[in-house]
């Protein structure tokens, strides 16, 4: 071995391996389950991805696994041949997102494996983006990789305290492996191991296990041959800059192995060394070579090189060969690893010489082209280059776009530093020159939806928009159909940058043309209207013009519906896609049973579509599915609900792991009404995780991009907190409701009309947070706002808004009467009541509920103002509909028939009708019981009210050893929820120790 730095190679395992444990168990246990899978591990290089690969490996290879480990290029044909695999076998795949053809090859051999034996796939890669959509365009790839688990690994000495234990025991080991390498063995290491001081770790970067351990090779290697000279690329002080340069430490010992070869082979000394070698060897891992003659094509695109004899040449190929040898035989030489320092080294040459890549790429094909842009990325991503080397590549890629176009977009969606390339196409987008109709090309060449892309998109549809209005100025016959086009796509890709108004006025122009087209051409230009009605239906949404969206809908499906009965190949997805919005506004209208009837019908059309066609229909089927869960939820169709919004996270979550970048916003909204519909089921523990997913989801979104995603963490954070109440934790839902409602005021300040709503119903929750924790004042001042704004909305349209105001005035209720003001929150409950009985009336299966609830909050209200016969009718009402309720769903609503009938119990004690009220007391407590067992956390507080109840009913009855029974049962609950929530409990806590003592002096 001559290369010290090939003692840091993942596949020699020099270091011992240490740490990942959970993530090890988990791969084995994947491993252990038999059947195909496949697995994707992502994050920056030198985190160890490979070396943990290699550890699994070797586990495998102990349980008498076969592991194949691709070359780069093995052919389809070769990649194909594990479909005959009769053992267990695991491929590792790295640098997945540049192999997606022996991605493909893999997907196609493990479809034709007979599933006997174990065959799983462990894809590493530097990000998990957009290249997932583009390796997995299949129906075949799809189906076989939904559910791959895709894995962000994270620094590996994530704890400075952990770093100089690591950092001494990487220097031991490569103390004992140095004297492999050639030329070294005379040195004693280990005693230089000893030696050597710990450096500063405390800097974030040696979380990353391999500039940990490039640290201290360095180290050791400066002990015997000397400090090295250095490059002085650095500009940070101390740990920081150490850090940045021991690439450069590395690289500087690695040329004395390069210059002792050259010398061997007698190349040195000569006028080629060290510049033109190091350019050479440059090259080599920039472009990569298939075999000695495709070595010496590259040779002669450099100018350095290219008057050399053939024999020269040749020998300089033997000697990158020499020093690192291909592992396959098949290439004429490997890589220097690690990849950092090959990145690192071609940076320097680059840098030095940016002639060099130009040189490189009118040689290459689109192959070496591509390996090119992504190592030249990865190189200019080393912060010690300070963007001159971005600077380099846009100018590559800028002066060559006609060709490279297709590979930087490709490029730029999986790299781990696209800057420089999306810089490069937005240049060529905005310089004067660039022709439409390539423009127009460069538009088809870009993904359906990238995040990553989003803003470049947007450059883009408004350039070509521009483009057309000029020429739809001199020519409206024939451009303004383009113009139109244009600004319809410009509208949608305005919406997905968060840029909604700018996308209204865009759609909004595009309608006015297409109907002045109409007029003059209806055959032609219908289609093209009902799209643009369709997209501005959807715009006026976003921006809470609900009517006008709602016109524009029905306006749409009209023409669509028309269309269907000429061709419903061609328009029966259109119209599916314009229900699906139709029911969206009709739901947002008030108008339910008509939305559910559109969504119903959106759904049947699309699941004849994407049985026929998957990878085509499957994305707006989950769109429709999940649409179709909350309008069913609206109906109080709870079970079909469910099923519905399940089956849209499935192909959501799907979806999400094959593309990201594209679907993660749909699985988050997905998952956030997911938790919505299992609450409704009485299945907290599974909502609160769908919900927290949702959360985790759109705060990354929102952090990359606030103006398109803030709106859904909202909505997220604002259901968050009820999963947290019944779940016990209040100070957290409290946290994640305030949050809530400071985003959302924000949101109302930009546009009132799309976000009163929702911030009322976030005042609304918040309301309850506040009192739910003793801070009834404040708890007080958010009810009174959100009565206020859902009184103007109800106003103007009481079909939409009713049901919130009547939630808003029944919540007011209670906390008015928390305040003492009596008189007030029994009108705020009579009116409640009032909204509430008419619209059960007539929908008993959506507002039952809501009406019982406020029956029994009256029936309180009624009973303290002294009104105690028409409390306990409201009371006997609201326990006749939670029986009938729980009776057809008891996981949903046997903790409301359990507070009515504790309720009811307090009435009838009122009339003395003892025996009555303890029968009710009984079975609340019955059912309390039952329910903090499964949920102790969201009922133990209840089954201490009824307890208490309970003691003192018992009591009346002179059942008094039973009723020091219950109420000694109430203490031992309430003296611990006191001790964790004094200010909730505290009082709670005394009242039972008061009627302890009561029932204690009772007479017997």
């Amino acid at each position: 071995m001559g290369s010290p730095a090939g003692l840091l190679e993942a596949g020699r395992q020099t270091v011992p391996f240490h740490g990942r444990r959970d993530l090890l168990e988990r791969l084995g246990a994947w491993c252990a389950l038999g059947g195909f899978g496949a697995w994707l591990l992502h994050g920056p290089g030198g985190q160890g991805k490979t070396r943990l690969a290699h550890h699994l490996s070797m586990q495998l290879a102990s349980d008498r696994w076969a592991v194949l480990w691709p070359r780069t290029d093995a052919s389809e044909s070769e990649v194909r041949e594990i479909r005959h695999a009769s053992k267990p076998l695991l491929i590792v795949l790295d640098y997945a997102e540049t192999r997606a053809q022996q991605l493909a090859a893999i997907i196609e051999a493990a479809a034709e494996h007979p599933g006997a034996s174990p065959l799983k796939i462990v894809l590493l890669a530097r990000t998990d983006g957009d290249w997932w959509r583009r390796a997995t365009n299949s129906r075949l790839s799809r189906d076989l990789l939904a559910g791959t688990p895709t894995h962000l690994l994270p620094p590996l000495e994530n704890e400075p305290d952990d770093r100089p234990g690591a950092y001494r025991d990487a220097v031991r080991a490569l103390a004992a492996a140095l004297p492999q390498v050639k030329g070294l063995a005379e040195h004693d290491w280990l005693a230089s191991a000893d030696a050597l001081p710990v450096p500063q770790l405390s800097h974030d970067v040696y979380g990353n296990a391999l500039t940990l351990h490039m640290t201290a090779l360095a180290d050791l290697l400066d002990t015997a041959l000397g400090p090295t000279d250095q490059i002085g690329l650095g500009t940070n002080d101390g740990a920081h800059r150490a850090a940045e340069e021991v690439e450069d430490r590395l690289l500087s010992h690695e040329s004395h192995y390069w210059e002792q070869s050259a010398v061997s082979r007698g190349l040195v000394p000569s006028d080629l060394y060290p510049e033109a070698m190091e350019a050479a060897l440059a090259a080599a891992h920039l472009v990569g070579a298939t075999n000695r003659e495709h070595a010496d094509a590259i040779w002669r695109t450099l100018p350095m090189l290219a008057d050399q004899t053939r024999a020269r040449r040749d020998q300089i190929t033997a000697w990158i060969a020499s020093l690192y040898p291909s592992a396959s035989g098949d290439r004429p030489w490997g890589t220097l690893q690690p990849d950092r320092l090959a990145e690192r080294h071609i940076g320097r040459v680059l840098d030095d010489n940016p002639a060099i890549a130009a040189y490189l790429l009118d040689g290459a094909d689109d192959a070496g082209a591509s390996q090119l842009l992504t190592v030249y990325s990865r190189a200019a991503a080393h912060p010690v280059f300070h963007d001159r080397l971005d600077v380099q590549l846009t100018n590559l890629c800028t002066r060559n776009f006609r060709r490279l176009a297709n590979l930087v977009i490709t490029t730029a969606v999986q790299t781990d530093h696209p800057e420089p390339l999306i810089t490069a196409l937005e240049t060529v987008i905005k310089d004067d020159e660039t022709p439409l109709d390539y423009l127009i090309a460069l538009h088809r060449l870009l993904p359906r939806s990238s995040r990553r892309l989003a803003s470049t998109a947007v450059i883009l549809t408004e350039t070509i928009a521009a483009g057309y209005r000029w020429l739809a100025k001199a020519s409206p016959d024939a451009f303004l159909r383009d113009l139109a086009s244009s600004l319809n796509n410009l509208s949608i890709r305005l919406g997905e940058a968060g840029r909604r108004e700018e996308g209204l006025a865009a759609i909004e122009e595009a309608v006015n043309i297409r109907r002045a087209l109409v007029e003059s051409n209806p055959d032609t230009h219908l289609p093209d209207l009902a799209m643009c009605l369709n997209n501005l239906s959807v715009d006026l949404g976003e921006l809470g013009r609900r009517e006008e969206g709602l016109a524009a809908i029905e306006e749409a499906v009209s023409i669509r519906r028309a269309l269907v009965e000429s061709n419903p190949d061609i328009h029966l997805p259109e119209l599916a896609t314009s229900l699906n919005n139709l029911s969206i506004r009709l739901g947002e209208a008030g108008r339910r049973d008509e939305g559910l009837a559109a969504i119903e019908e959106a759904v049947h059309h699309y699941r004849a579509l994407a049985q026929a066609n998957p990878d085509a229909y499957q994305p707006d089927l989950a769109l429709f599915l999940n649409n179709l869960s909350i309008r069913l939820g609206e109906a109080g169709r709870r079970d079909e609900g469910l099923a519905a919004i399940e089956e849209a996270v499935h192909h959501y979550r799907a979806l999400a792991q094959a593309n990201p970048d594209a679907y993660q916003p749909d699985l988050a909204m997905a998952l956030n009404n997911q938790s919505n519909r299992l609450g409704a089921e009485g299945r907290s523990e599974e909502a609160l995780a769908a919900v927290e997913e949702a959360v985790r989801h759109y705060r990354a979104l929102a952090h990359a991009n606030p103006k398109a995603y803030l709106p859904g963490l909202a909505a997220s954070l604002n259901n968050l907190p009820v999963r947290l109440r019944e779940a016990g934790r209040r100070e957290e839902a409290l946290a994640a409701i305030e949050e809530a409602v400071s985003i959302r005021r924000t949101l109302v300040e930009a546009n009132p009309d799309a976000y009163l709503p929702d911030l009322a119903a976030s005042l609304n929750n918040l309301s309850v947070n506040l009192g739910d924790l003793g801070r009834r004042e404040s708890g007080l001042a958010a009810s009174l706002e959100a009565v206020s704004i859902r009184r103007t909305l109800a106003e103007a349209n009481p079909d939409a808004y009713l049901p919130d105001l009547a939630a808003s005035l029944n919540n007011l209720s209670v906390d008015l009467g928390d305040a003492g003001r009596w008189e007030e929150g029994l009108a705020a409950i009579e009116e409640a009541v009032s909204i509430r009985r008419t619209l059960a009336e007539a929908s008993p299966q959506v507002f039952l509920p809501d009406l019982a609830s406020s029956l029994d909050n009256l029936s309180n209200w009624l009973s303290d103002g002294g009104q105690q016969e028409e409390g306990l009718a409201a009371s006997l009402e609201a326990v006749c509909h939670n029986r009938t309720l729980a009776e057809a769903s008891p996981e949903v609503f046997l903790p409301d028939l359990a507070s009515s009938l504790n309720n009811l119990s307090n009435r009838l004690g009122q009339f003395g009708r003892w025996e009555e009220g303890l029968a009710a007391i009984e079975e609340a407590v019955l059912h309390y019981r039952a329910l903090a067992q499964t949920n102790p956390d969201g009922h133990l507080a209840d089954l201490a009210v009824v307890l208490h109840n309970l003691s003192a009913n018992l009591g009346m009855v002179g059942q008094v050893d039973k009723g020091l029974a219950a109420i000694q049962e109430s203490v031992t609950i309430r003296r611990a929820l006191a001790a964790a929530y004094p200010d909730l409990f505290t009082v709670d806590l005394q009242r039972s120790l008061v009627l302890k003592d009561w029932l204690v002096a009772f007479p017997r």
